[in-house]
């Protein structure tokens, strides 16, 4: 028996193999349905009212799964949240799942796992043989120090639900990723004022381009991988223009070495005054904030959307070969010296998609099946995983050194490693 600890999309992908293994197993899930941070319902849920994917739905749905042609190409939270029930309902998954459950602790016991969890304030425990852990990566809010004290409202983006909260303030939004920008753009139909801060430069990709998602073209012709980064940037500029015409700073590292950013409506925003653009927070006193470049201003709410830190609160650690920012894993799932202990959906890549994480989970049922019965090709990765634990499959990109970048791959290296593993444990 096998305990699968989250049922959003990855734990979800995650009791879909295991169940097409014929591998028993136990869900634990602390909200009351699934579908993790897309159900905004959900109060440990990171979402807001505005949200939407930013990957469209063929580029990031399962395989085995489409949404309906009636969904949007880039889908709102709540036909998310659908899609995930109805996924769940369909491949009968939701008797598997003991939700309203914390998972307190997972600690190793003989050759196994012993799990405890809390429902109704009454805590139990049992042995599992293995874990999977598939709780999520967008928890444990990333929280900066700020220089100075400001008297005004601080919060972190994931306090933010919608756009209510800005109502008749002076906001200034400090970070420049995916969900600041959203934010930015949500706030300047309520604020008194927007200003957005920004330490570093950020590429920055529409959503269609001549009417298609712009993720859903190219890649049919495999390019070098410089010759690829400098003609896409070429094209975007083009489209587009550099970030500094909207008064931002520009990227002083290639196209995909960060996550870019897939919001054209922040820079519409910045271009015509909506939004202000600004530099770090040097010092705050009182409710004036001072930037690195010598201007102020006064706000009287602050938003951080500083993003996130990896955290999985009921392991230690150590269990994990945590290194640094993040676990030091093979393929970012499996774990050098536990056989049974996998780390689920531990990955970021630009076009990975759902399907990407699934056939990570096809992966790991497929070994643990495979281990069951004692196959060679079991334990010819155990071998592998043991000998390049942490070893980066970049594609040969120089990635941020950043904390959020610490579980970052190519998508094609990444998929074309785990099909290969995939294929040495199909072979009879």
């Amino acid at each position: 028996m096998y305990a699968v600890i989250g049922a959003g999309p990855m734990g979800l992908a995650t009791a879909r193999n295991l169940s097409k293994q014929g591998l028993p197993f136990v869900g634990y899930e602390l909200n009351g349905d699934v579908g993790g941070l897309w159900d905004i319902d959900n109060p440990h849920s990171t979402m807001y009212e505005t949200a939407h994917l930013i990957s469209s739905k063929r580029m990031t749905e399962f395989r085995e799964f489409p949404m309906d042609e009636r969904v949007a190409t880039y889908p709102h939270h709540a036909e998310l949240k659908r899609y995930f029930q109805d996924y769940a309902r369909h491949f009968g998954l939701y008797e598997h799942y003991r939700f309203n459950t914390r998972v307190l602790s997972v600690t190793p016991e003989g050759e196994g796992w012993r799990v405890t969890v809390e429902r109704d304030g009454e805590q139990s425990s049992r042995w599992f043989d293995g874990v999977l852990i598939a709780s999520g990566t967008l928890h444990t809010p990333n929280l900066p120090a700020l220089p100075g004290h400001f008297d005004g409202e601080i919060r972190h983006a994931r306090e933010y639900r919608d756009p209510s909260l800005f109502r008749d303030k002076r906001v200034l939004i400090v970070g420049c990723g995916n969900s600041a920008c959203d934010m930015a753009v949500d706030a300047v139909h309520q604020a008194n004022s927007v200003d957005l801060s920004v330490r570093r430069g950020y590429y920055f990709l529409p959503k269609f381009i001549g009417g298609r998602p712009s993720d859903s073209i190219g890649g049919k012709i495999k390019l070098p991988r410089r010759l690829k980064q400098w003609l896409d940037a070429r094209l975007i500029r083009m489209i587009i223009g550099r970030p500094s015409d909207y008064g931002l700073p520009d990227p002083d590292y290639r196209l995909y070495e960060a996550h870019p950013v897939i919001n054209s409506l922040v820079l519409h925003h910045l271009g015509h005054g909506d939004i202000t653009p600004r530099t770090d927070i040097a010092d705050m006193q009182g409710r004036t904030v001072t930037f690195t470049d010598g201007g102020r201003a006064d706000y009287d709410l602050i938003l951080l959307a500083t993003g996130y830190k990896l955290d999985y609160p009921f392991i230690d650690s150590d269990l994990l070969n945590w290194q640094g920012d993040a676990p030091r894993l093979y393929l970012n799932v499996f774990h050098p010296h536990y056989d049974n202990l996998f780390m689920m959906g531990m990955i970021e890549a630009a076009g990975l998609g759902w399907e990407g994480r699934n056939e990570q989970a096809e992966l790991v049922a497929l070994y643990l099946k495979r281990r069951a019965e004692g196959h060679a090709a079991a334990a010819r990765l155990e071998n592998t995983k043991r000998e390049r634990a942490g070893e980066s499959l970049d594609g040969g990109y120089r990635y941020l050194k950043l904390s959020r970048m610490a579980y970052y791959v190519h998508k094609d290296s990444y998929r074309a490693e785990v099909a290969r593993q995939r294929r040495a444990l199909q072979e009879q």
